[in-house]
C-alpha cells in the first residue's frame, strides 16, 4: 500500500497522531509537516478516506521496512496444500497396493491432499464395485492420518476419492 507522506499530502486540514499514538488535533498540514521535520520524522496519511484525513508523525523508512520484515516472515511460515494423485486399477497386486497406500500415507503426513483413484478398462467397467471396493479399503487404512472428503465416485472410466490430512481437518 502507498501512503501520501510529507509534501505529497495537499489536503488543508489533517488531524494529526503523534509518533508516540497521542492526538495532536485537527490542524493545517503546513504546520503537521512543520511539527514532524521539527522531530526529524514523517509526515505519513494513514487514513486518507475520512474528514479531516488522519497522518501519523513516523519514521517511515523505519515503518516500510518491518512492514516488508513481516511480510516475508508470514510468507515463510505458509504451506501451500497441493493435491496428489494416486492411480490404482481394479485388479492390483497386494504389494502394488501397500506400497501406493505407503505414498499416500507419506502425502497425507506432509499435510497434502491426496486424491485416490481407480482406472476401469474395457470390461472391467461392469465390476466397478470392485474398485470401490478397493477405495473404501485405501480409506480405511489411511484412517489413522487421514479423513474422506469425498467419497468414491464413478465419473467416466475413473472412480476416485479424496483423503485429507487428519491435523488440517481438525484444526
Amino acid at each position: 500500500m502507498d501512503y501520501q507522506i510529507n509534501e505529497d499530502i495537499l489536503d488543508k486540514e489533517v488531524r494529526l497522531i503523534g509518533e508516540d499514538g497521542e492526538q495532536l488535533g485537527i490542524m493545517s498540514a503546513d504546520e503537521a509537516l512543520e511539527i514532524a521535520y521539527e522531530k526529524d520524522l514523517d509526515l505519513v496519511k494513514i487514513v486518507p478516506g475520512s474528514k479531516p484525513p488522519v497522518c501519523k508523525i513516523m519514521d517511515y523508512g523505519k515503518y516500510r521496512f518491518e512492514l516488508t520484515k513481516k511480510e516475508k516472515e508470514a510468507k515463510k511460515n505458509q504451506h501451500v496444500v497441493e493435491v496428489k494423485e494416486i492411480r490404482m486399477s481394479p485388479g492390483i497386486g497386494e504389494n502394488d497396493f501397500n506400497v501406493k497406500l505407503r505414498n499416500a500415507q507419506k502425502f497425507l503426513g506432509e499435510g497434502d491432499r491426496v486424491k485416490v483413484s481407480v482406472r476401469f478398462r474395457g470390461r472391467q467397467m461392469a465390476h466397478t464395485e470392485l474398485g470401490e471396493a478397493l477405495l473404501k479399503d485405501f480409506a480405511e487404512k489411511c484412517a489413522d492420518i487421514g479423513t474422506t472428503d469425498k467419497n468414491p465416485k464413478l465419473e467416466g472410466r475413473f472412480m476416485s476419492m479424496f483423503l485429507s490430512p487428519k491435523s488440517a481437518s481438525s484444526k
